[in-house]
C-alpha cells in the first residue's frame, strides 16, 4: 500500500510538472522583443493590412491573458474580451486537444512538422541508447571484475576519451572519415529510393544512419561504462558478495543473481535522464549529418525565428525529460523495494 501510495504520488508531482511547463512556455515567447507577426516574415516592406492580417491568422491580434495585453490596445473600462477567448486559453485548449499552431515559416500545422521530425529523431537515438547501454554495460562489467588489471586499464581509458569528446567535433570527424569510404554523409536516404524494393529502401536508411548513430554510441557508451564499472565495483565490495562467494558459487552466478540488480540502480537514472535529454541533446549530431529530426527542425526554427515551432519543441522535450525521470523513479522503486517515499 506504501508503494502504491508512492507511486501514486509522483505520478501526480509529474503532472504538476507539466502543467508548470506548460504556462512557462507560453508566456517565455510572449515577453520575446519584437513582434511576432513579423517575426516568421522579415519583410521590412509588409504594409500594415497585411501585418493585421498576419495577427488575425495567427491569433495575435487577441489578448494575452487580460484585455489590457492585446497588441491592439483597447480602451480602459471597455472591455468585453471572454477570458476563453485570450491567447493563454485558446493556447492550452488546443494544446490539450493535441494542436500546437500554426508554423510561420510554412504555414503548416506544428504537429505536423513535429510529428515528421519526432520519428526521425526517435528512430536515431533509440538505436544509439540500445546500442550505447549494451555495449556500456557489458564493457564495465569486465572493468569491475577484472579490476585493476590491462582490462579495467584499457576500459577506463577508452571511455573517459569517448566521454570527454565534444559531439559536434567526433560528428565531423566521423563525417571525414565517412566520406573517404564511400559511407552516405547527410540525409535519411537517397533521392529516389522511395520507388525501390522496401527492403532496399531500409537498408538505404540504414546506411545513411551508421555514421551519426556510431558518434552516438560512442559518447555514451563511454559514460555508460563508467559508471557501471564503479557502481559494480562498490557492490563487489560488499559481504554478501563474500558470502557467495564462500558458498562456492562461481562469477556468473554472482553476477547475475547478487551483484547487478543493485548495480544497476545508478546507471537506471542515468539512462532515464539521458533518453530525455538526449531528444534535444541530439541537435549536434543532426545538423552535422543533415538528420532530418526533431534537433535539426529546433535549429531551422530558431534561424527563421519561427516561435510556434519552437514553442511546440521545447514542450514536446521538456514532456519527454519529466516523463523519463518518472520512469526512473518507478524502476527504482521496482529494481529496490527499499526506496520509498517519506
Amino acid at each position: 500500500m506504501d508503494r502504491t501510495r508512492a507511486v501514486i504520488r509522483k505520478i501526480i508531482w509529474a503532472i504538476f510538472t507539466i502543467l508548470f511547463v506548460i504556462v512557462l512556455n507560453f508566456f517565455l515567447f510572449r515577453v520575446l522583443p519584437g513582434d511576432p507577426a513579423r517575426a516568421g516574415v522579415r519583410d521590412p516592406r509588409l504594409r500594415k493590412e497585411a501585418i493585421e492580417a498576419l495577427q488575425v491568422r495567427f491569433g495575435l491580434d487577441k489578448p494575452v491573458i487580460n484585455c489590457f495585453e492585446t497588441l491592439n490596445p483597447i480602451k480602459v473600462g471597455s472591455c468585453a474580451v471572454n477570458p476563453m477567448e485570450t491567447q493563454f486559453f485558446i493556447y492550452v485548449r488546443n494544446l490539450f486537444q493535441g494542436e500546437m499552431g500554426i508554423s510561420y515559416h510554412t504555414n503548416r500545422p506544428v504537429v505536423d512538422i513535429l510529428g515528421e521530425r519526432l520519428w526521425n529523431t526517435v528512430l536515431l537515438i533509440g538505436v544509439g541508447q540500445i546500442l550505447s547501454i549494451v555495449f556500456g554495460v557489458v564493457f564495465g562489467i569486465f572493468a569491475a571484475w577484472k579490476a585493476r588489471t590491462a582490462i579495467d586499464f584499457a576500459a577506463v581509458t577508452t571511455s573517459l576519451m569517448a566521454w570527454s569528446l565534444p559531439t559536434f567535433w567526433l560528428a565531423i570527424l566521423l563525417l571525414f572519415w565517412g566520406s573517404t569510404v564511400g559511407l552516405p554523409v547527410a540525409g535519411k536516404a537517397t533521392p529516389g529510393m522511395s520507388s525501390m524494393p522496401l527492403l532496399q529502401q531500409w537498408g538505404d536508411i540504414a546506411r545513411h544512419m551508421f555514421l551519426p548513430t556510431l558518434t552516438y554510441t560512442i559518447i555514451y557508451m563511454g559514460e555508460y561504462t563508467l559508471i557501471m564499472r564503479s557502481s559494480l565495483m562498490d557492490v563487489l565490495s560488499e559481504d554478501y558478495i563474500l558470502t557467495a562467494k564462500a558458498k562456492g558459487l562461481n562469477a556468473v552466478q554472482i553476477l547475475r543473481d547478487h551483484a547487478l540488480k543493485n548495480a544497476m540502480l545508478p546507471l537506471v537514472t542515468v539512462i532515464a535522464i539521458n533518453l530525455g535529454f538526449t531528444v534535444a541533446g541530439a541537435i549536434q549530431i543532426e545538423a552535422v549529418f543533415s538528420w532530418p529530426g526533431l534537433g535539426s527542425a529546433v535549429v531551422d526554427a530558431v534561424v527563421r525565428r519561427d516561435f510556434p515551432v519552437l514553442q511546440g519543441a521545447f514542450v514536446l522535450i521538456a514532456v519527454t525529460v519529466i516523463l523519463a525521470n518518472l520512469l526512473a523513479d518507478l524502476t527504482y522503486t521496482y529494481l529496490d523495494p527499499r526506496v520509498q517515499v517519506e
